[in-house]
């Protein structure tokens, strides 16, 4: 179990977009149902942008059953069609996502643990700076819900019980949330043409 991250007083947003966190993802396993990781293929190289992360190709493995998957962006003409990440399913393999709970009446999900902790981070937080332009910073898109201090220990609680289910894998793990719903984000035709290296 993990130990206990300090509440912070002050957080900083510094522009950090939702795909930084896609290196990562943790999804229900398509044969087994226990946890199963979708993350770059081993052998390439980092990106020089974190945005080609949405282009190179993944894998889905499954330590529990041995299932492996392997996915590569589409093309359009001679580009590349990048995943779109946002929603409970990943934005490569369109699995549910493991890390998902009810809060507040709606859906508290993420991707990994560290993307649990920034968001833990950036919630108990007492005071919000913002260092960079809202257009596609992560914490400024948040719902109003998640911000909202009136709604902060509720939000805090549910974000304890993703990073606690992060350490699990077994199917009998499973949060009953977790199945597929098809609520994946319009995709807004993001194309690249080159190398994601």
């Amino acid at each position: 179990m993990s130990p206990a991250r300090p509440e912070p007083t002050r957080h900083q947003d510094n522009g950090t977009w939702l795909v930084q966190f896609t290196d990562r993802v943790l999804v229900v396993c398509p044969r087994c149902g226990g946890r199963a990781l979708v993350a770059p293929l081993p052998h390439l190289a980092p990106p020089k942008y974190f945005s080609a992360l949405l282009f190179r190709r993944r894998r889905l493995t499954c330590t529990g059953c041995g299932a492996v998957a392997e996915w590569t962006a589409g093309q359009r003409g001679r580009g590349l069609v990048g995943a779109v990440p946002g929603g409970t399913e990943d934005p490569f393999f369109r699995r549910p996502l493991w890390l998902q709970t009810r809060c507040a009446g709606r859906i508290l999900w993420a991707y990994d643990a560290r993307h649990v902790d920034a968001l833990t981070d950036y919630v108990g937080a007492r005071l919000r700076e913002r260092h960079a332009s809202p257009t596609m910073a992560m914490f400024a898109r948040l719902p109003g819900w998640m911000k909202s201090a009136a709604r902060r220990d509720e939000v805090l609680a549910g974000l304890a019980s993703l990073r606690a289910l992060a350490d699990r894998s077994s199917p009998a793990d499973r949060p009953a949330i977790a199945h597929e719903r098809g609520d994946r984000p319009r995709h807004h035709g993001s194309l690249f043409f080159g190398d994601p290296s």
